[in-house]
Formats: C-alpha cells, sequence, structure tokens
C-alpha cells in the first residue's frame, strides 16, 4: 500500500479510537483507561504498517512483531493495573482543574495522545518502507536492544507491582531490585525501547527520522506529562520520597548518592 494512503487510514484510526474512548471515560469519569488504549493502538500500528509496508520483507516483520510483541504486553499489565480501579491520580487532577471545561479538554488531551501516536509510528514507517533489507548486524543489535527495553520494563513493572502488593509496604518507597538505581525504571526502558527501530534502520533512506520517537518519548516522559506530575504527588503523599528524589537516579539507572 503505499505510504500515503497508510498515513491516512493510520490517522483516521487514531482519531476515530481515541474519540471513541473519550466517550467511554464521559460514561465512566475515569480516563485512566486511555493508558493501556495508547499501548494497545501502538501496537496494532506496527502489525498494521508491517503488513502495508512496502519495504523489504525483513524489514516488516522486525517492525511487526516488535511493536505488537510490544504493545500487547504494555497494554495487558496497564489494563491489570488501571481497570476496576479509581481514576489515575493524574487525570483526576486534570478533570479538577479543567472544572465545567473538563469534557472540551479531556477531548482534545485524547486527541493529543493520537498526534503523539503518529509520531511515534515514524520508527514503524521508516524501516516497514525501505527498499533495502537492514543489515543482519543492525538486525541482531535491534533485537537485543528490543529484549533487553522490554525485558527490563516487565521486571521494573513487576518488582513495583510486588512490593506494592505488601500491605507492610504501604506508604513506602520501592527501592526494591532496579528501582535502587533509578526512580522510574520502567520508563527508561520505555525509551531504550524506540532505539531499537533507530538501530534497525541505520544505513536506510529517512533513517534519522527515526530518532524522533525516542527523543519524544524522553521529553513527555521527563518534561511534561509522566514524571514532574506524578513526582509532584508522591513527594507530598509518601515518606521518604524527597529523599529518594536525591539519591537516586531520575531515569538512567545508576548507583544512589550515599544521604
Amino acid at each position: 500500500m503505499p505510504v500515503i494512503f497508510t498515513l491516512f487510514i493510520v490517522v483516521a484510526g487514531l482519531v476515530l479510537v481515541f474519540s471513541v474512548v473519550w466517550l467511554w471515560q464521559l460514561r465512566t469519569q475515569n480516563a485512566g483507561m486511555v493508558d493501556p488504549v495508547w499501548a494497545a493502538t501502538l501496537g496494532a500500528l506496527a502489525l498494521f504498517i508491517g503488513a502495508c509496508g512496502t519495504g523489504a520483507a525483513l524489514n516488516r516483520v522486525c517492525v511487526a512483531a516488535g511493536g505488537a510483541l510490544w504493545g500487547a504486553r504494555l497494554a495487558l499489565h496497564l489494563w491489570r493495573r488501571n481497570h476496576g480501579k479509581l481514576e489515575d491520580p493524574r487525570y483526576h487532577a486534570f478533570r479538577e482543574r479543567w472544572g465545567t471545561h473538563a469534557a472540551r479538554n479531556m477531548f482534545w488531551f485524547f486527541q493529543l495522545q493520537a498526534v503523539i501516536s503518529m509520531l511515534l509510528a515514524v520508527a514503524f514507517l521508516v524501516p516497514a518502507y525501505a527498499q533495502e533489507s537492514a543489515s543482519a548486524m543492525n538486525v541482531a543489535a535491534a533485537i537485543a536492544i528490543w529484549i533487553a527495553a522490554v525485558s527490563g520494563e516487565a521486571v521494573a513493572d513487576r518488582q513495583l507491582k510486588h512490593f506494592a502488593a505488601n500491605p507492610a509496604h504501604r506508604g513506602q518507597v520501592c527501592r526494591d531490585g532496579l528501582w535502587r538505581y533509578s526512580r522510574h525504571p520502567n520508563y527508561f526502558f520505555e525509551c531504550v525501547h524506540w532505539v531499537a527501530y533507530t538501530v534497525l534502520s541505520i544505513g536506510l533512506p529517512w533513517a534519522w527520522a527515526t530518532l524522533a520517537p525516542p527523543l519524544l518519548m524522553a521529553w513527555l516522559l521527563l518534561k511534561v506529562s509522566g514524571i514532574p506530575i506524578l513526582e509532584a504527588r508522591l513527594a507530598d503523599t509518601r515518606d521518604g520520597y524527597r529523599d529518594y528524589m536525591r539519591t537516586t537516579s531520575v531515569l538512567i539507572p545508576w548507583p544512589p548518592k550515599r544521604t
């Protein structure tokens, strides 16, 4: 399928999906379910772009398999975390801040997720439409990065889940495993995941464009909707979190400082 048609379907599909999720949150008054939908949608985009791309078969298989498996794991994790729970404090804070304009602003906030997904999809589009096959070295390196990233994110999620499941840890700061070396190891490995497609695309046309997804993800997490909002709440509600912030790397795993 020509890339222009693929882009049209991707844009239309994303707008439709996030409009439906917006209607869903209007009924439930819980915007937190946008998180698993976002991950699942990106996984579906990887499959769609891999199937419809006109590039080398090896590139398309790597895109489809890598994106779909990553999206399925993350979507399942976020669904289990959010389903049947109270609204995520981040979205609840937005709702309270917006007041009577909450419904309208939430709609555009959800459409912003569609725009972000379009930009991240560049990581899939570039290799899937490159006629030249990625080199064996690039494929091997990309697979190694993908395995490390997805495994690391899954381990971090599991460690935090196990820590939070213990009633004795209520209100405490998780410093177990990877969380001893980074305040947000799951976010770190999320950024690394997008680097896999950059490595896969080295030497292909438009390879430079695949730098945008990992940089965009890091910027969003560090400066916009991820870490700043989350840590502002944790610093005020969790004993010891300010000390944790002083001693522990914010994103990249690193040995903690002494207090």
